[in-house]
């Protein structure tokens, strides 16, 4: 037990880095292409996955989603108003 909790943290810290560098769009990658940094998070494991959250993910990334859009009143909204 006392070496199958660190192999269960890194195997979801590698995992989790793995699928969010997959998910990212490829435009909001820091500092290099998506390929480098799947082949450094594949080859590196740990230490390529902290480098994919320290250089690599982007920043103010909500999520995973796209860009936090800011919320408009319904009667402020042309497109709300042109279903009317």
């Amino acid at each position: 037990m006392r070496y199958a909790l660190p192999a269960i943290i890194a195997l979801a810290v590698w995992a989790f880095a793995f699928f969010d560098c997959v998910t990212t769009e490829q435009e909001r990658i820091r500092n290099l292409p998506k390929w480098g940094w799947l082949l450094i998070i594949l080859i590196l494991e740990v230490p390529g996955s902290i480098a994919w959250f320290i250089g690599g993910r982007p920043k103010n990334n909500p999520g995973g989603r796209g860009p936090k859009r800011k919320f408009v009143a319904p009667d402020d909204n042309p497109d709300f108003l042109r279903k009317l």
